[in-house]
């Protein structure tokens, strides 16, 4: 990231292929910028801000063009800021953009009108990460989720829960600064006290970090079973098209296929694996079934697919064995419908869960969703999902929760020194959520991550 904030940025901020493309500019030289490559009839654009006018650029062509001003603080940077709207597709944004850094701008970084709005105080570090989640989100559940962030729900929760320890450092520090002094200090007890709300705070977020990692990044769904037990014809009828070669040769999958799907408003990372089964007939299936069980260890949930051709019992035994070293749930499923209704193969396990589709036609897929959903969501609460922190989240709040609890027996002890190191350990944590204390290269690397124009 350059070091540089103050000069003028400029960008297509709009996505390619559209109908539309908007060309922002930032900076205290948007509007000289924008009025350099566009006008109208009228006053100049800075003297009519926030109104949204055509005119036409100053371009080969002049094509049409609507632009508006808009000045700082109240704009999305917090700078003024210039939009140009030209028709969409590639050539004529990117002849609009080239004016603009002629005109004096300078091509704007990945994240960069974002980092802008984060120092100028228009959000808070949780908030400009919620709009790379927004823009990255693939289900309504992720969206709303980032949209939640970017009103500052999560931001608000860490400022509320650091808001108290201020109150109890200041007493520990005048402690320390004043130890002769009569003055009117809470008893240790009481100070420990003021510590629960703070710590509640924070176990209620770490008690969404599940949900959170669920909805923003989805869940790695393993298929397995042993070879043509309709694996590959599984993963094309989840995806609806033809992804995965199907053979009735057994070993056709020789490598792990891995591909994404929405299901009942949940993103799934889908992994078709080798068949797994003992004589591998070459080098290249058994390679195949080593990488599928190593997909089955990093796996979060397994489908494990039975084939009532084949012996029941051993495959169950395999089922059993696999579930016992992946730790994810797993599912059984009975492919070949028919086969399966007309033999009664149902029995698994008492108690379990199981489903009986036709990967070939599709029939009983609703079932097998049901299940899916049932096992991702279980356990998460609507309190989880809207407290639903990220990973970075997660990691600076379990540290400033550990701070805090072995805060409580120094402060029970009097060791004000111990007990202070550990509560401004625990403040800087909670500061570094919400970008207060956060140091460039953590603000570097989160920005690094954003396209260019956002």
């Amino acid at each position: 990231m350059r070091s540089d904030e103050t000069d003028t940025i400029a960008a297509v901020c709009t996505g390619p292929g559209g109908a539309l493309a908007i060309v922002r500019i930032s900076g205290p030289d948007a509007a000289v910028c924008a009025e350099k490559v566009w006008c109208a009839p009228g006053p100049p654009l800075h003297a009519e801000p926030r109104r949204l006018r055509l005119g036409h650029a100053l371009t080969p062509d002049g094509e049409s063009c609507l632009a508006v001003f808009m000045p700082g603080p109240h704009s999305y940077t917090g700078e003024d800021v210039a939009e140009l709207q030209c028709h969409g597709g590639s050539f004529a944004p990117e002849r609009l953009l080239q004016a603009v850094l002629d005109a004096g701008a300078r091509m704007a970084e990945p994240g960069e009108f974002t980092r802008r709005a984060f120092i100028n105080g228009k959000m808070d570090l949780t908030q400009a990460e919620a709009v790379l989640d927004l823009i990255r989100a693939r289900t309504a559940e992720a969206a709303n989720l980032a949209e939640r962030q970017m009103s500052g729900s999560i931001g608000s929760r860490i400022r509320g829960a650091a808001e108290p320890l201020l109150g109890v450092l200041a007493e520990i520090e005048s402690r320390l600064d004043f130890p002769e002094e009569e003055l009117d200090w809470r008893t240790p007890g009481e100070l420990a006290g003021l510590l629960a709300p703070s710590k509640k705070i924070l176990e209620d977020l770490l008690s969404g970090s599940r949900a959170g990692a669920v909805i923003r990044d989805g869940v790695r769904l393993v298929i397995a079973g042993i070879p043509n037990a309709g694996k590959s014809s599984l993963l094309n009828r989840i995806l609806g098209y033809e992804r995965a070669i199907v053979t009735d040769i057994p070993g056709t999958t020789r490598d792990t296929v891995e591909e994404t799907a929405v299901i009942r408003g949940i993103q799934f990372r889908l992994t078709d694996t080798a068949g797994l089964r003992t004589g591998a007939m070459d080098a290249a299936e058994a390679f195949g079934i080593a990488r599928s069980k190593d997909s089955l260890k990093s796996a979060e949930l397994v489908i494990w697919l039975l084939d009532p051709e084949k012996d029941a019992s051993a495959q169950l035994r395999e089922m059993k064995s696999a579930a016992a070293e992946t730790h994810a749930p797993v599912i059984p499923c009975w492919n070949k419908r028919d086969l399966i209704l007309a033999r009664h193969l149902y029995a698994v396990d008492p108690g379990t869960e199981y489903a009986v589709i036709s990967a070939k036609t599709g029939d009983g897929m609703e079932d097998l969703f049901r299940l899916l959903e049932k096992s991702v969501r279980a356990g998460m609460s609507e309190r989880e999902s809207d407290a639903a922190v990220s990973q970075r989240h997660e990691a600076l709040v379990k540290t400033a929760l550990e701070q805090l609890e072995a805060a409580v027996p120094e402060l029970h002890s009097e060791d004000w020194e111990l007990a202070a190191v550990r509560i401004r350990e625990a403040i800087r944590a909670l500061g570094t959520v919400t970008g207060e204390n956060a140091s460039p290269d953590v603000l570097d690397e989160i920005f690094s991550r954003f396209c260019i124009g956002k």
